[in-house]
């Protein structure tokens, strides 16, 4: 499982407010320190021990680069449906969640695609998950499965995801030592998932908002 620390409500948005303002991680003075750096990732864009998070747009928007650190994957099952439509929230769902993992596990001064792909109570929700990692000094490595992905749509601009997140193959990661803390997976680790998606005048799917469930059983094997 990720591990990371809860907040009072008050700090934990005043973490939001800050972290959308400045960056994520807090600092973004020149002088930082190296090993306060991911091991494996590059704050660069053009980082070559990362891999690529989403695959390369096809419908000519203009999208940040999204890369995760070599140690970080995520596996997505069901990417198309055969309707272009649920396919681009698909796809969009997908960077979203990744940018959120890239914020988490790459120490850069910026991060352009969280604030691409989250609006609303969803980015505020984001940047107070991404702070409590900097805030608890870790970040997390290992492999995510999200599954049973399924998209609702409300109007051409409007629609609802539902899916499970896995996480028993992810493990928390001390953000100075670089140790990963191996930990046995539980029913906490089984994640579910429910996504408000809006498009907006560019054409991307932006969540919206997000509610979700630790522990939920209907992710369960």
């Amino acid at each position: 499982m990720r591990t990371r620390t809860t907040t009072a409500a008050a700090t934990a948005l005043t973490a939001a407010v800050a972290l959308l303002l400045t960056g994520c991680g807090g600092s973004d003075t020149a002088d930082k320190k190296d090993d306060d750096k991911i091991a494996g990732a590059d704050t660069g864009a053009g980082s070559g021990s990362a891999n690529p998070s989403a695959s390369a747009s096809a419908d000519d928007i203009d999208r940040p680069e999204i890369k995760l650190p070599a140690d970080v994957k995520n596996v997505f099952e069901g990417g198309t449906t055969g309707d272009p439509a649920k396919d681009a929230v698909l796809a969009d769902n997908e960077r979203m969640i990744n940018s959120i993992d890239e914020a988490i596990t790459v120490d850069a001064d910026k991060h352009p695609a969280l604030k691409f792909y989250s609006k609303d109570d969803a980015l505020l929700a984001a940047a107070t998950y991404v702070q409590s990692f900097y805030d608890a000094g870790t970040s997390w490595a290992g492999e995510t499965r999200y599954y049973d992905r399924e998209v609702t749509l409300d109007g051409k601009t409007s629609a609802t995801m539902t899916y499970c997140g896995d996480e028993t193959k992810s493990n928390s990661k001390d953000r100075k030592t670089k140790k990963v803390k191996q930990a046995p997976g539980s029913a906490d680790d089984y994640v579910s998932y429910n996504a408000r998606m809006k498009k907006n005048a560019t054409g991307v799917w932006q969540t919206v908002k997000v509610t979700s469930e630790r522990g939920a059983e209907k992710c369960r094997p």
